[in-house]
């Protein structure tokens, strides 16, 4: 995607500058475009950590980079097995880390210790590609549910305007480049549809707010950032099409884990007739589990996310504030589970299938 019209991907390295890994600091974002460069995989590990690089699928890529960086300080396979532990245990909730790890792993215990650093960069590199093409093929089956509903309203006259409703950011900077929920949005307006996009703030670290609404403006999209709280009452007025997110975890029958309070857009979405999607590329998708209430892990977060905002100043300067009473504590939970029963569809790289097991099963007969 482009930023000033310049393209960019999410991740990249710099073979003229030690192979360094670069990523934008994501914690900057809306305020300042900042590139972060990592060397090691300690750098590494603490930009997942810290959220500097988050969003399923560009959390894997960095993690294998970040192997790749490990193994120019150390290629042995204890020490490989050591850093791919380490960076493997900064999220528990996105599979798409674990996937990554694993791929690499898989690949590396078969190579000898002196050509892994040359492999690594290959196969890292090569999961940022394929993620890549797969948020690509995301894009366009997803719009054509896009291009359903404005041909609708054609039909039927009079508002004209798709309305889409998301939560957290499923876009590209949540992934290796062009994004999951948003993929389907860009090219719709990129194709001349008329979209307007609901962004849920999403709090605590209210990633819709500075991060979607950076990202839609940047590619000219129109968009209106609301409370977390709104959606239900827009969707009773009828002022939303459809609602569409991302995931960090999808089970073999289809339960979603997203960003806290997906649940309850899921919920009401039901209530009110209006479909709820799921976008996701392949390697978010948990075969090992099916019940995503109890089997899968949800991270809880430091309780100053709630406590406390970070925003900018009238005067220009970013900064912290609190804002419950002192003493008062707080829960996180950073994601929660939709079950699959409130999930419309899901949108993957091989086109749309039911939220079932056997919706998944027959859509990726070599996985399941």
């Amino acid at each position: 995607m482009k930023i000033q019209g310049v393209a960019y991907r999410s991740v990249w390295v710099d073979p003229d500058d030690g192979f360094s890994v670069h990523i934008f600091d994501q914690t900057r974002l809306p305020w300042a475009l900042e590139v972060l460069r990592l060397t090691g995989c300690d750098e590494v590990a603490e930009a997942i950590v810290s959220m500097k690089v988050r969003g399923a699928p560009l959390i894997g890529a960095v993690a294998a980079y970040g192997l790749a960086l490990a193994l120019r300080v150390d290629s042995s396979s204890d020490a490989m097995e050591r850093d791919a532990a380490r960076l493997a245990s900064t999220r528990p909730t996105a599979i798409n880390l674990r996937w990554a790890i694993d791929r690499m792993l898989t690949r590396l215990r078969n190579t000898q210790a002196a050509d892994r650093v040359r492999v690594a960069y290959e196969e890292a590199g090569l999961i940022c590609d394929e993620d890549v093409a797969q948020n690509e093929a995301i894009g366009r089956h997803g719009l054509a549910l896009i291009e359903q509903i404005a041909n609708a309203k054609r039909a039927k006259g009079g508002e004209q305007t798709v309305k889409l409703l998301t939560h957290c950011n499923a876009g590209w900077i949540a992934t290796v480049d062009w994004g999951t929920a948003l993929a389907p949005i860009y090219m719709a307006h990129d194709a001349g549809i008329d979209v307007h996009v609901w962004v849920d703030e999403t709090r605590p670290r209210n990633q819709g707010a500075a991060l979607t609404a950076w990202e839609l403006g940047s590619h000219g999209v129109g968009h209106t950032v609301v409370s977390d709280n709104a959606g239900g009452h827009l969707m009773q007025r009828g002022d939303v099409d459809m609602v569409i997110v991302g995931t960090d975890r999808v089970t073999r029958r289809g339960d979603v884990a997203n960003k806290i309070g997906t649940y309850l857009k899921a919920a009401a979405a039901r209530d009110n007739d209006v479909p709820f999607w799921v976008a996701l590329p392949s390697t978010t998708i948990d075969w090992t589990i099916s019940d995503g209430l109890t089997e899968i892990p949800i991270e809880e977060r430091s309780a100053a996310e709630v406590t406390h905002v970070t925003g900018r100043a009238s005067d220009g300067a970013v900064t912290s504030v609190q804002v419950t009473p002192d003493g008062t504590g707080a829960a996180n939970p950073a994601f929660d589970v939709t079950p699959a029963r409130l999930v419309s569809g899901l949108i993957t790289e091989r086109g749309l299938c039911d939220a079932s097991a056997a919706g998944l099963a027959a859509m990726f007969p070599d996985f399941a």
